[in-house]
């Protein structure tokens, strides 16, 4: 079939029609008014010749007149990727010579240069792709432009927005005119703000409509080419959906909007958590509060799935008039730009202070007391502990650790008893030793908020984080240092690493094909560990060393010994201790004695605060035995053929796992939810704060921006320091390729990006928190750190030279060259 009538497009024909044709067909089937056409299917483009009879006898059939010839990739218009604009569009094409030239253009157009880039950002392959062709009846506008049933910028659902301009719409998609903008609510009258342009209200109101009718029968928000004919009739053009909307929570009430706060980049996890990841981390919170003696009930609250990540309802907080004005100050630990989106919504009568409707308390009285009268008196006094004998309360912290890594462990033999096994496997980890870990953490925090209290009116921007540099006591820090060991052992064989790429060398050295450099035994203590290392779904260093190797080939390009990481963590720690002395010698001047017991606390706070990195790694151990049950259960499922292979469990919940041990067939949810997890991953942006209906209240631009002009951008100080250098786009740690000084741009950070900050000039995320785990090391290596940067990954370029200041946030762009005499203030020269 090389020719068909658009009239008779199904949904199963898009691979040999394209997406763009199948849109059409859609919106036929819908009943919308569509310009007559017809479609020349992939089949010619892949015979690579015209069929030229049977697209004459098509145009033919058309009046022979003028022709709107688009573009329809079997690659466009597809959920995870629209490709407007990629492919070519020839409009007012005229005579059969003319058409058959549009088609070539069209055919051409897949190889383009812009079209090419795009496969490649959205990870799509060239082997498969095919172009078909669409021919339609051009319609000679009075007014045309594009519709969108849900805002693009802000995810709002309840809006319609539309672009028009007098005559051709091409002005509207190509960007070249200046256009008439509306932005209607979801229902109602067009506002009386909206009665200008090119557009009538009347003509609004039909769009509208049409919008809604064709966002209903297409499934998703749409993005709508539409024209409005001399005599006032409306035609659509296209319909695609809106690939850039992040996703709706589910089981939305619109009478009780929700607002919810992503949180799981506090752990590093800006990819998606697969299903069992985030199944077992809802079963552990539930397990845990049922210990304690608190109605597990209050688990959903904090950890609402959406798009695969994980966010808190906030709403409750923003409610409750007690907490309503304090909730921005509340939040600030999770980024300015949270705290800002929050202040937005203050002010929104939806989330004005109210009594909390029933059954959407998060915790009652009772059960708050019970929290607290489970974990408060413990935690308090292991502080105290903590403050008066530092040493004594860090030997108590890691014999915890040696504790965790010598349980017993069990040994189920069948997949039930390995989920059911799963299930509870860290019961004993966070309820005795990883609760006993926290409060030495806790008197470090407190020892360090006292003493900035004590200096305040002394102590200048980025001085108390200065004095956290060099921590001792860190697991994480111990880990890369210990890795740098493992390079110093491996430079005999620095060609081959340095030569082979970090995936080859991880499948070698898996296969025991490498020489021995330590790397094993490395492996035998870390290899628990891995990026977005709480999700289950993950793959640990012992499953994929990819990461390490790819850090190892980092270590092995320093040469200078001044900037070898024990040199590094070593300078950071006497600077530290320096800052500390002058920063309470000022202190003393003043105030005497609030001077001598902010030193105190201080130094307390340097020999406590290593330990801010033990729970979660203590967590760790229990958690990789999850995995390695999961997956053997997933190996015997796969085995008996109910599964198609073993880590298709991590695609199922745990009570789904159990369901398939039982026989249940859920073969093509899995599939399903990996095509879905794959268009999540590739998504780049994902909103800090998301209404139910959409809106992310931080689209809206941060002042602050402006007031230092487009070539700086603003973040929140994390580590102090000023460092210059070329920026490197990171968004997982196993396709790092880093030089020393580089300044390391990523979406966020976990200790399984630790090691490859070591040779780092600085950092920058999208996302984070001074007390983050990527922020905390930086600190400590002496790194300067800017975090909370919005959209950093798309706005700075590889090989940009970037000067960062961690002590103020800003990040100043120079361009591909480095500026002269531009020097990190470790010393380290920025290699542009």
């Amino acid at each position: 079939m090389e020719v068909i009538d658009l009239s008779r497009i199904t949904p199963d024909l898009t691979p040999l029609i394209g997406g763009k044709a199948a849109g059409l067909g859609a919106l036929i089937a819908a009943g919308e008014r569509v310009p007559a056409g017809f479609c020349l299917t992939t089949q010619a483009y892949r015979a690579g010749a015209i069929p030229e009879d049977a697209v004459l006898t098509a145009y033919r059939a058309l009046g022979g007149g003028p022709v709107a010839v688009r573009s329809s990739a079997t690659a466009e218009d597809l959920p995870g990727a629209s490709f407007a604009g990629q492919q070519d569009t020839v409009l007012g094409v005229e005579g059969e010579t003319a058409l058959l030239d549009a088609i070539r253009q069209c055919w051409a157009s897949l190889g383009n240069e812009r079209a090419v880039a795009y496969r490649a950002g959205q990870g799509l392959q060239d082997a498969e792709l095919a172009m078909a062709v669409v021919v339609q009846e051009m319609i000679t506008p009075s007014a045309a432009g594009v519709m969108f049933t849900a805002n693009p910028l802000t995810g709002t659902r309840t809006e319609t927005v539309i672009d028009a301009v007098p005559g051709l719409g091409t002005g509207v998609v190509d960007g070249t005119m200046d256009t008439d903008h509306y932005v209607l609510p979801a229902r109602g009258p067009v506002p009386a703000d909206q009665h200008h342009g090119c557009l009538s209200p009347g003509q609004l109101d039909a769009l509208r409509a049409a919008g809604h009718r064709v966002q209903s029968a297409l499934g998703s928000p749409q993005d709508i080419e539409f024209a409005y004919d001399a005599r006032g009739t409306l035609w659509l053009l296209q319909s695609r959906a809106i690939t850039t909307l992040f996703p709706l929570p589910a089981g939305n009430d619109p009478d009780d909007p929700r607002i919810y706060m992503e949180v799981g980049h506090m752990q590093g996890l800006r990819r998606p958590v697969t299903p069992m990841g985030i199944s077992v981390l809802r079963e552990t919170t539930r397990r845990w509060f049922q210990l304690i003696g608190v109605d597990d009930a209050a688990v959903d609250p904090f950890l609402v799935d959406i798009g695969g990540r994980l966010f808190m309802d906030l709403t409750g907080f923003v409610r409750s008039p007690r907490l309503h004005d304090r909730v921005p100050e509340m939040v600030k630990v999770y980024g300015p730009a949270v705290a800002r989106g929050v202040r937005r919504i203050l002010d929104d009568p939806r989330y004005a202070p109210r009594p909390a409707a029933p059954g959407r308390r998060a915790f009652s009285r009772r059960a708050t007391a019970r929290l607290l009268l489970a974990v408060l008196p413990a935690s308090l006094f292991g502080a105290l502990c903590a403050l008066a004998r530092p040493a004594a309360a860090r030997e108590r912290a890691f014999r915890e650790l040696e504790r965790v890594r010598h349980q017993p462990r069990t040994d189920p033999t069948d997949a039930v008893s390995r989920i059911r096994s799963a299930a509870g496997l860290q019961d004993a980890t966070m309820t005795g030793p990883m609760m006993r870990s926290l409060p030495p953490l806790w008197a470090a925090l407190f020892a360090q908020g006292v003493a900035g209290w004590l200096l305040r009116g002394v102590v200048r921007p980025g001085e108390l984080n200065a004095t956290l540099r060099g921590m001792p006591h860190n697991v994480t820090t111990q880990m890369d240092l210990k890795l740098w060991s493992v390079a110093e052992a491996a430079r005999p064989h620095r060609e081959l690493l340095l030569g082979t790429a970090p995936d080859e060398l991880a499948a070698r050295f898996l296969r025991g094909e490498l020489p021995e450099f330590g790397l094993a035994g490395f492996l035998a203590e870390y290899g628990i560990r891995g990026s977005a290392e709480i999700d289950v779904g993950s793959p640990r260093w012992a499953d994929d060393p990819t990461p390490v190797f790819a850090a190892l080939a980092g270590y092995l390009q320093v040469s200078d010994p001044d900037q070898a990481p024990p040199a590094r963590f070593a300078r950071a720690a006497a600077e530290a201790e320096a800052a500390l002395a002058d920063l309470t010698d000022r202190a003393r001047r003043v105030r005497p004695v609030r001077g001598r017991i902010a030193r105190s606390l201080l130094r307390r706070s340097r020999e406590l605060a290593g330990l801010r990195e033990l729970p979660k790694f203590l967590w760790l151990t229990p958690l990789a035995e999850v995995r390695r049950e999961l997956l053997a259960a997933g190996a015997d499922l796969a085995g008996r053929g109910i599964l198609d292979q073993p880590d298709d469990i991590l695609f199922l919940t745990l009570d789904e796992a159990l369901g398939a041990a039982g026989g249940a067939d859920l073969r093509a949810v899995v599939g399903g939810r990996r095509r879905e997890h794959d268009r999540e991953t590739r998504r780049r942006q994902v909103p800090g704060l998301l209404l139910s209906d959409g809106t992310n209240p931080q689209a809206l631009p941060d002042e602050r921006a402006a007031e230092h002009g487009p070539d700086v951008l603003v973040g929140q100080p994390a580590a102090t320091g000023v460092a210059t250098g070329p920026v490197r786009i990171v968004h997982h740690p196993s396709e790092a390729r880093l030089q020393p000084g580089d300044i390391l741009v990523a979406p966020t950070t976990d200790p399984g990006w630790t090691p490859l900050f070591l040779t780092l000039g600085g950092l920058i995320t999208e996302t984070g928190s001074p007390i983050a785990h990527g922020p905390t090391v930086a600190r400590e290596y002496g790194i300067p750190a800017i975090i909370c940067v919005p959209e950093a990954t798309t706005r700075l370029t590889e090989g940009q030279v970037v000067t960062i200041d961690g002590a103020t946030g800003l990040v100043r762009m120079h361009g591909a060259e480095e500026p002269d005499g531009a020097e990190n203030e470790g010393g380290l020269k920025a290699n542009p």
